[in-house]
């Protein structure tokens, strides 16, 4: 026997301090992260495999959504409004004074070139028209093609065919060799990712017909179409539908109303069991084909029990008193993935105040006049600038086409938005006239106004009035402003 106990060895678990991590806390990767692996697919790979599910998704909320209907409607009516983005010609003289002449003859014929018998080739849709749908698409769908048709329908020698994004076939790619190009989803494309042409099937892939020997495509030049999506990602050539963070929210939050909704229709009928003592059946006075017991009830009416029966209800509390808060905190997320405000996506007013509702409004305003700047750049100015080459071309714009570049100087006016403060506006904006921070052009632009529309419309008014043997006085709004808040 040794002169000393030999222990065994402990077995207790030693704690020891978590070494400081040298890097991201967001990169680390531990059993909290485990389905949050990000992803580094290139973007075109990634649109090449869920394009169409995302763009499918969208749609069907687009067509059994409320809030979904809502934010499309929004989007058309704040990008584009009730006019529509309007063309203002700024065309000028050598010496930089604008040329009223030909700017108003430019304004005219392209007035007339919109008018639903000449915008389009199947005569169906105005400028205007075009525009809301188009800004529409790319909302729900991510991308829109508008192509270029060389016409004799009109005098102006152009017209425009609008086209869903499933012309381009998601499936047609093409690696580059020395006698073919790359093309990537249907565009085809040159060294540096510029769309060189677009492969468009020669009928929609949705469509109910019989083809024989698989796909057709035409190749159409990238310079007969305009292909219109918001580019999120360097390399982009597709476009990702509008609603695509808020899609499964919209979706989720849709089933679960028309739960509570199909589950208060059931609690407000009489419902319950009949039992008996004895555990005798209750044969009821009807049964379907198969047997089975068939009960007709109806709201306000009783039935006389069978002797020895009773009646036990089934009171179902819905909807719950966590309803409302639930589908307003599910709202507000979905709002803030649509780059929108939470009141005007669920059209409740309820909880807000004048400050919350305005400061609300004037960030929502932001977002529409950055997408209104988009729609200028890309999709207004292209199609203008190919119809002012058409017009010139054909005679049907009377104006020398050697001065072309002259005459591609324009301006758009999108819709504008009324104060939401009037006095306070009103009062600030005459303040920044006065200090020459402002323009009386600013103020009419942020209205959806043309100054120079209102300066004529004044004039008129004023000749009108020396018509009629009367006078109006000029005012000074900016005192009178003043003194009212005072």
């Amino acid at each position: 026997m040794w002169p000393f106990d030999k222990k065994e060895p402990s077995t207790r678990l030693r704690s020891f301090a978590k070494m400081p991590r040298r890097g991201f806390a967001a990169a680390e990767k531990d059993r909290l992260t485990n389905l949050f692996q990000g992803s580094t697919v290139a973007v075109n790979e990634l649109l090449k495999r869920e394009l169409p599910i995302l763009r499918a998704r969208s749609r069907q909320l687009a067509m059994d959504n409320d809030y979904a209907r809502r934010f499309l409607g929004m989007v058309k009516a704040n990008v584009v409004g009730t006019n529509g983005i309007v063309l203002q010609s700024k065309a000028r003289r050598p010496n930089g004074e604008l040329d009223k002449l030909d700017a108003d003859t430019i304004e005219r014929a392209w007035r007339d070139w919109g008018r639903i018998e000449n915008c389009t080739m199947a005569g169906k849709l105005s400028w205007k028209d075009v525009q809301r749908l188009v800004v529409e698409t790319v909302a729900r769908d991510g991308e829109c093609l508008v192509r270029f048709i060389n016409t004799q329908s009109n005098a102006y020698g152009l017209a425009l065919h609008v086209l869903e994004a499933d012309y381009l076939d998601n499936d047609f790619n093409r690696s580059r060799d020395k006698t073919h190009p790359e093309v990537r989803m249907g565009v085809e494309i040159d060294s540096y990712g510029k769309p060189q042409a677009y492969h468009l099937l020669a009928a929609h892939p949705g469509e109910n017909t019989i083809s024989f020997g698989g796909k057709i495509y035409e190749r159409v030049p990238a310079d007969q179409i305009v292909h219109l999506y918001m580019t999120e990602r360097p390399n982009q050539l597709r476009g990702i539908p509008w609603m695509q963070t808020a899609i499964r929210r919209l979706n989720m939050l849709g089933g679960y109303e028309e739960a509570e909704l199909i589950a208060a229709r059931v609690a407000a009928s009489k419902m319950g069991f009949y039992t008996s003592p004895d555990g005798d059946q209750y044969s009821g006075d009807d049964f379907d084909a198969v047997g089975n017991l068939v009960s007709d009830v109806e709201p306000g009416s009783f039935e006389q029990l069978p002797a020895g029966m009773s009646f036990e209800s089934f009171d179902p509390q819905h909807p719950t008193t966590a309803f409302d808060s639930f589908v307003r905190a599910a709202l507000r997320g979905a709002s803030a993935g649509l780059n929108v405000s939470y009141h005007t996506l669920a059209n409740d007013l309820e909880k807000v105040n004048f400050s919350s509702i305005r400061s609300g409004v004037l960030e929502e305003r932001e977002h529409w006049r950055l997408l209104q700047s988009w729609m200028c750049e890309q999709f207004c100015d292209p199609i203008f600038r190919r119809w002012l080459r058409s017009a010139l071309t054909t005679g049907a714009l009377a104006l020398p086409p050697d001065k072309y570049e002259k005459f591609t100087e324009v301006a758009w006016q999108p819709r504008g938005w009324s104060w939401v403060d009037p006095l306070k506006d009103q009062k600030a904006n005459a303040e920044g006239v006065a200090l020459g921070v402002m323009t009386r052009s600013d103020i009419a632009a942020a209205q959806g106004k043309d100054l120079e529309e209102i300066f004529e419309q004044l004039q008129r008014e004023k000749i009108m009035a020396e018509s009629f043997g009367l006078s109006f006085e000029e005012n000074q709004p900016t005192q009178e402003i003043v003194d009212e808040e005072n």
